[in-house]
């Protein structure tokens, strides 16, 4: 009964992940009745312009977003790993806050926020948005990794006379690097499929892919949609399910 139930979980969770990809090769242009199998949505997809370019956006604020989120989140993590803080408690729950704050809370916030300041709402906006979502995210990967290394194994270099700065090059960011590059394609993912925060700060000219997605699903059901979100689903699994490898391929070594 247990296995039966855990069954039916996944089935009712993955059903209509399976009916997207399923019926993006739907010939009909009605997403309720099958006409047959075709790829003309896929051809339609890599030639439409709207979608090209918020595919373009996407892609730019996913890229410079998780780098961002990449670098400071790695140095916030060995802030608060290696240094004595009077109530470290409290600084990790500043990294946690924003994970368990409602997105649409944050929404709001950074809309409100550009808003007093007077920024112009665009790509810079999306940038400042999508980085401060995956920072925390980027932080709590790498800081795990972090409290799983022996600190013992730099302090051994420091002894053979190494520099700080060359013992951590040559020991410490290569155990911690399986973390960083994880934690990178998990915030690059994050920012691909990010709605909410980017509803609320995109400007006229910087729509990205879930936006377009929304905007087109306004009128009707296109095909085209199907096929936009089975191409989204696929590059997702691939980043998540490489960041997960590259982590649990460097636990053994690191052990």
């Amino acid at each position: 009964m247990l296995a039966a139930a855990g069954w039916a979980t996944l089935l009712f969770l993955y059903m209509p992940i399976l009916v997207v990809l399923v019926f993006s090769f739907n010939a009909s242009q009605y997403g309720a009745r099958w006409g047959g199998f075709t790829w003309e949505w896929y051809a339609r997809l890599a030639h439409n312009q709207n979608i090209l370019r918020a595919a373009w956006n996407s892609l730019l604020i996913g890229v410079v977003s998780s780098a961002l989120a990449t670098v400071l989140g790695t140095m916030a993590a060995l802030a608060v790993e290696r240094f004595r803080w009077a109530r470290p408690e409290l600084w990790e729950g500043f990294f946690f806050i924003p994970i368990v704050v409602p997105e649409l809370m944050m929404a709001i916030g950074f809309l409100l926020l550009f808003g007093v300041f007077g920024f112009p709402f665009g790509l810079g906006t999306l940038l400042l948005g999508h980085t401060t979502l995956n920072l925390p995210i980027v932080w709590l990967i790498v800081r795990a990794r972090l409290k799983k290394l022996d600190p013992r194994l730099e302090e051994a270099a420091l002894d053979l006379g190494a520099t700080p700065w060359t013992a951590f090059w040559r020991v410490t960011f290569p155990l911690l690097s399986p973390a960083i590059v994880g934690g990178a394609l998990t915030a690059f993912a994050i920012s691909i499929d990010d709605f909410v925060i980017s509803f609320f700060v995109a400007g006229p000219n910087s729509t990205t892919l879930p936006i377009q997605i929304y905007s087109m699903l306004k009128f009707s059901i296109s095909p085209e949609v199907n096929a936009l979100s089975a191409v989204l689903f696929v590059a997702s699994m691939v980043l998540v399910g490489a960041a997960h490898f590259l982590q649990d391929r460097k636990e053994g070594y690191v052990h």
